[in-house]
């Protein structure tokens, strides 16, 4: 079986396809434009899927640092602005894998309503066909 990247050519698309693109860009950006025939689907893909493994990597140290940590923040006596140093350090890298997602997301939203308006210009008006 023969897998490939490579877009087939643009064609029209009907609303439904359009609205399936779009819920689909919000799910996993870019992949929804690559099935509207977009080529800018494979950057906003890349963005997405990098955001979503930084946000996975690093996320993890931040969960097991706060439940490690947890008793200076919910003690009576705890001060949760003195860990604040040392907090950052361990969630700036999953912060810039969330940002680095909403990028990938917002452009493939911008993309997904650019696809949603061609789709309602090259829609046949709901007229009934003509009897003779």
């Amino acid at each position: 079986m023969k897998i490939s990247l490579a877009l087939g050519p643009r064609r029209a698309l009907s609303r439904q396809t359009a609205w399936g693109c779009l819920t689909t860009n919000l799910a996993l950006p870019g992949f929804g434009s690559l099935l509207a025939g977009r080529v800018s689907g494979y950057p906003q893909a890349v963005l997405g899927l990098v955001g979503l493994i930084l946000t996975m990597i690093f996320g993890v140290p931040l969960i097991l640092w706060y439940v490690a940590n947890w008793s200076r923040f919910s003690g009576p006596e705890a001060v949760p602005f003195g860990a604040m140093g040392e907090m950052w350090r361990v969630v700036r890298w999953a912060l810039l894998g969330m940002g680095i997602f909403f990028v990938g997301w917002l452009w493939s939203l911008f993309t997904s309503l650019q696809i949603l308006a061609a789709a309602k210009a090259t829609e046949s008006p709901n007229a009934p066909p003509r009897l003779g």
